[in-house]
């Protein structure tokens, strides 16, 4: 099974995590791999060749598109892919519509179906974007849900000395993009309000002066740490006691397996993606979006009770086995894959 991926997204984010650590998984399988991807990360690229997966870089420039049509052109007809799978918007774009039938689009935010008029298939990160995929007009038989996955096994705590961290503090761990939607202005209000709390923040993004402009109004300069962006999440799921996701708009969020994954208490507001997944008091605490008071209350109790505690760990872990895991996404992966081929036949077949 030869599969290739097509990426055009940002440098760093979750859904570029995401299509990476798929990737990645896929290549465990035993899939034959290829990527086409921006040439401005390194990190991701590595990864790739390390895992013998080719890559080839492009612009993904929409105002000057033929060089990249050129590369992606040439590296179908190099790697004979069995399926063409275009991770997000901008992507699907650039598929040429003589690969239609073999040709995968894959959303991770609430994206028309415009963008991906050259793919015949569709995959959904959520329940709720496989309902947008099909309202938009897509069959039944020509898309699913694949879900998202997290691994952590064996992941060393980061340390807490290095970023200035007292070993028995309660630390909350948000990752995320520095931005207005992701609510983390609400998170530093309501640590304001929990004695003792520590929070680290790992993303970058736009707001990150306004956010550290608040930090020291609200006196919490001593309390949080901006970590910036970060590789390393396992060892930071590691090293806290409880993960907070305060997003105010999620079409899903990875942030809510992550710590299902690594056996971490959730504390999430009930935007739309979280909302679907997060059962409160059995997987996570599930609060009002841009609420500081139950915001606060939701931490204080996580870190202060520990049976508490442990059964959101239990009903977290639970949840991740059985729909979350590598595993399982293999599976459902492999089997999708395999539905384009039996339509589309084999690359020049």
């Amino acid at each position: 099974m030869r599969i290739m991926h097509v990426m055009a997204g940002a440098k760093e984010g979750g859904a570029e995590n995401i299509m990476l650590e798929s990737v990645l998984a896929l290549a465990e399988a035993g899939l034959n791999q290829h990527v086409v991807t921006r040439p401005d990360n390194q990190f991701r690229v590595q990864k790739f060749r390390e895992a013998g997966i080719g890559v080839d870089v492009a612009a993904f420039n929409n105002t000057w598109p033929f060089p990249t049509r050129r590369v992606i052109g040439d590296a179908i007809k190099a790697f004979k892919p069995d399926v063409i799978e275009y991770w997000m918007g901008r992507a699907g774009q650039f598929a040429p519509k003589e690969y239609r039938s073999r040709s995968i689009g894959w959303y991770g935010g609430y994206y028309k179906l415009a963008r991906f008029v050259n793919c015949e298939w569709h995959v959904g990160l959520t329940i709720d974007l496989l309902r947008h995929i099909r309202e938009q007009g897509v069959p039944d038989d020509r898309s699913a849900i694949i879900h998202t996955y997290a691994d952590f096994e064996g992941a060393d705590p980061a340390s807490r000395a290095a970023l200035d961290t007292p070993e028995d503090a309660p630390v909350a761990l948000a990752l995320a993009r520095l931005h207005e939607k992701k609510g983390l202005d609400t998170l530093l209000d309501a640590t304001a309000k929990v004695p003792g709390l520590y929070v680290w923040i790992a993303g970058d993004g736009p707001i990150e002066a306004e956010l550290k402009a608040q930090c020291t109004k609200l006196g919490l300069d001593d309390r949080v740490r901006f970590l910036g962006w970060r590789n390393d999440r396992g060892a930071l799921l590691a090293a806290c006691d409880v993960v907070a996701f305060p997003s105010r708009y999620e079409p899903f969020g990875t942030v809510t397996v992550d710590a299902w994954a690594a056996s971490r208490p959730l504390v999430a507001a009930d935007a739309v993606g979280p909302a679907a997944y997060v059962k409160d008091e059995v997987n996570g605490l599930l609060i009002p979006k841009n609420d500081v008071d139950a915001l606060a209350n939701a931490l204080s109790r996580v870190i202060s009770d520990k049976a508490l505690a442990a059964k959101l760990v239990e009903g977290g872990r639970a949840s991740y086995e059985q729909q979350f895991n590598k595993a399982a996404f293999q599976r459902d992966s492999v089997a999708f894959y395999e539905k384009i081929i039996a339509h589309a036949g084999p690359f020049g077949g």
